[in-house]
C-alpha cells in the first residue's frame, strides 16, 4: 500500500494545501507565485499529460517522489538526483532559545534574500503561505532560518533550513531545526524532511537530532520546451 509520504507533493496539494493548488484530479502544482513544485497522482499517460499542461512553455517544474520520475512529453530534465526522506519519531527535549523569533510577512524579503544566497531549495516571497518560519538575527539582519513547507494529514515537512555563510559553524541550523521540530510535534503532526542523498553534512545533522531514514526518494527539475 502506498504511504502518504511516497508522493508528498501530490498528497499536500490534494489535502492540507488544496487552497494554494492549481490543477485537477490527475495533477496539481503550487500556484506559480509560491513555487515550481508539482505532482501527478501517478505515472499513467493521462496523469503525466495533465501534469505537463500545468507549465507554460519555458517554465520549470520540480518533482519529488518515491517512484522513478517520468517527465511529461515535451519536457527536458534539467537536473535529477537521488534524495532521502527522513522522519522524526520522538519530540526533542524542549529548549528555551531566546534568540529564535517567529518570522512574518514583513520578513519575506529578507527570507528570500537569505534563501537565494544559501540555496536551501525552491523558495519564494510567498513561502509563509505554506507554514510557519522562525529565524535568528544578528545586528538586525536575518542570518538563519527554518520553517514548514509541505503538509499532509498527520505530517509536516521541516524545510528552508539555512544559515548565512558568515555565521556557519555556530550551530544555528541545529538550533532552528530543533525549534521547528518541537513546534511541529506540538501542533499534533510528525516532522519529516528531505535532503539530497549526497548531502552528508545535512543528513548527519538531522540524524543527530532524531531523524531517521524513511526511504530513498527521487527529485527532478524539469523544463517545458519553448
Amino acid at each position: 500500500m502506498t504511504h502518504v509520504l511516497d508522493r508528498p507533493i501530490w498528497q499536500a496539494l490534494s489535502t492540507t494545501h488544496a487552497d494554494v493548488a492549481e490543477g485537477g484530479a490527475l495533477a496539481r502544482r503550487y500556484r506559480t507565485s509560491i513555487g515550481p513544485m508539482a505532482a501527478s497522482i501517478d505515472n499513467s499517460p493521462a496523469a503525466l499529460a495533465a501534469l505537463g499542461a500545468l507549465a507554460a512553455p519555458g517554465e520549470s517544474l520540480v518533482l519529488l517522489m518515491a517512484d522513478p520520475v517520468v517527465p511529461p512529453q515535451g519536457f527536458e530534465t534539467v537536473m535529477s538526483a537521488p534524495g532521502v526522506q527522513m522522519l522524526a519519531a520522538q519530540p526533542p527535549r524542549p529548549l528555551a532559545d531566546a534568540e529564535i523569533v517567529p518570522l512574518g510577512w514583513a520578513d519575506a524579503a529578507a527570507m528570500l534574500a537569505l534563501a537565494e544566497l544559501t540555496k536551501p531549495g525552491p523558495f519564494s516571497l510567498e513561502a509563509l503561505a505554506l507554514g510557519r518560519f522562525w529565524g535568528v538575527r544578528h545586528n538586525g539582519a536575518l542570518i538563519a532560518m527554518a520553517g514548514e513547507r509541505m503538509r499532509q494529514p498527520g505530517y509536516t515537512e521541516l524545510s528552508g533550513v539555512c544559515t548565512h555563510p558568515d555565521h556557519r559553524g555556530k550551530g544555528l541550523g541545529k538550533r532552528l531545526s530543533l525549534h521547528a521540530m518541537q513546534a511541529i510535534f506540538e501542533s499534533g503532526a510528525q516532522p519529516f524532511l528531505h535532503a539530497f542523498a549526497s548531502n552528508t553534512p545535512a543528513i548527519t545533522l538531522y540524524e543527530s537530532i532524531g531523524f531517521t531514514l524513511r526511504r530513498p526518494m527521487n527529485v527532478a527539475f524539469l523544463r517545458r520546451a519553448d
